[in-house]
């Protein structure tokens, strides 16, 4: 007699991932509450959680909520070393995998029942793998469409394991809090709640339009398609992402004592951002300089270069450009964290050589620092100006590049 259909699609999470990295590779952690960041709290524990500590939440606030909260500075090689073993688990699970940051992805495993069992079979066999292998928690939900799994796997965490049956999708789906749907942040679910709204169900049943009145239309027809169990978007294979960054989060309330300090903090970055730019053989059009201020307010600065590029000289160069032109803005407010980005992404197989040609050029000797800092480490040559500096505290605006 064969077995029961099952729904296909998988979306595994793991679970406070940067907190769990900390509490795996330092025994004094374990079961304790940990809030990794400074400054801003970039993940926390479950621990941390019960506590009310939430991301992006100030570390002072999160320490006022639990006193008894371990503060650890954020470890980004260690975080993207785990990831990249779990992704090696996820593409010897299935061919078809979609990951959608670092410690998160969607994989399809239509038609593998003969070869690896059914869907929930392959989900524990996964969660397991990621526990003995890398020696972190992780969820998984397990459903008929995207969205439903990682539903699923939201309401399973943490290091759960949820399937959500077909033909049984609304009946999961209806009664949950408004919150579960893919795009409801704070701000809608409060223009929800204001109208009465609080179960997914609610807005399944209401017409669109009803909906749109409250929320405009874009996320009218969103929301109601979610409600309805309505998404039929496959898992993509190796999508690649349209910008890459990083960020430096002081803590400070004012500019740092001196101009040339930033100019450090800047040239960090950029060496980091282009070698993560070079690493995803890819190439962008346009930088931008993002800065947060002392009263918490933010504020973006961008330039699209004349032509496509992964050297760190030129883009260091427009990232200058952009911070000197915002001097007086950082002065007058204070600076609690500057960020870069890369954007307007493209594969790096088909753009023009930039002239002269005279004299070695930027790129050959980017080249040749990769290769060095890939065999010996990224610490193995570093800039006279980052000398002595804790390279921990670059938080990155995105994940760190997954494997294509």
């Amino acid at each position: 007699m064969s077995e029961p259909a099952q729904p296909h699609i998988l979306h595994a999470d793991l679970d406070a991932f940067y907190a769990s990295v900390e509490q795996r590779d330092d025994p004094q952690l374990r079961d304790r509450p940990v809030i990794v960041g400074a400054g801003v709290v970039l993940s926390a524990s479950y621990q941390a959680r019960a506590c009310g500590v939430y991301t992006p939440m100030g570390v002072n606030k999160a320490l006022q909520l639990c006193p008894d909260a371990v503060i650890v500075k954020p470890h980004f090689t260690a975080y993207s070393d785990a990831s990249k073993q779990v992704f090696e688990i996820f593409e010897h699970t299935t061919p078809l995998v979609e990951g959608l940051s670092i410690d998160e992805a969607f994989l399809d495993v239509h038609g593998m029942e003969l070869l690896s069992g059914s869907s929930t079979d392959i989900a524990a066999k996964l969660k397991r793998e990621v526990r003995e292998t890398v020696g972190l928690p992780i969820t998984v939900g397990v459903a008929r469409t995207k969205h439903l799994a990682k539903v699923a796997s939201g309401v399973a965490k943490p290091d759960g394991l949820l399937v959500v049956p077909l033909g049984g999708e609304l009946t999961f789906l209806h009664p949950l809090p408004v919150e579960h749907l893919w795009g409801v942040g704070p701000v809608t679910a409060r223009k929800l709640h204001n109208h009465g709204i609080d179960r997914v169900g609610q807005i399944a049943a209401l017409e669109e339009d009803a909906l749109v009145a409250i929320l405009g239309k874009a996320a009218a027809h969103h929301l109601h398609a979610l409600a309805n169990n309505r998404d039929p978007r496959p898992v993509h294979v190796g999508r690649r992402r349209r910008s890459i960054g990083s960020q430096h989060a002081t803590g400070l309330s004012r500019l740092p004592s001196a101009p040339d300090e930033l100019d450090v903090t800047i040239v960090g970055l950029v060496d980091r951002v282009t070698r993560r730019v070079r690493a995803a053989r890819r190439v962008g059009r346009t930088v931008v300089l993002r800065m947060r201020f002392g009263d918490y307010t933010r504020a973006t600065r961008s330039h699209t270069l004349a032509m496509a590029t992964n050297e760190t000289q030129t883009i260091l160069s427009a990232i200058r450009a952009l911070v000197t032109s915002t001097m007086p803005l950082i002065r007058r407010e204070g600076l609690t964290m500057v960020g870069i980005t890369v954007s307007n992404l493209e594969n790096d197989d088909a753009f023009q050589l930039a002239l002269p040609f005279g004299r070695r050029p930027p790129r050959a000797v980017d080249a040749i620092v990769d290769q060095v800092r890939e065999k010996f480490g990224a610490s193995a040559l570093t800039r006279a100006s980052q000398l002595g500096r804790d390279d921990g505290m670059s938080v990155p605006l995105l994940p760190e590049p997954l494997p294509d």
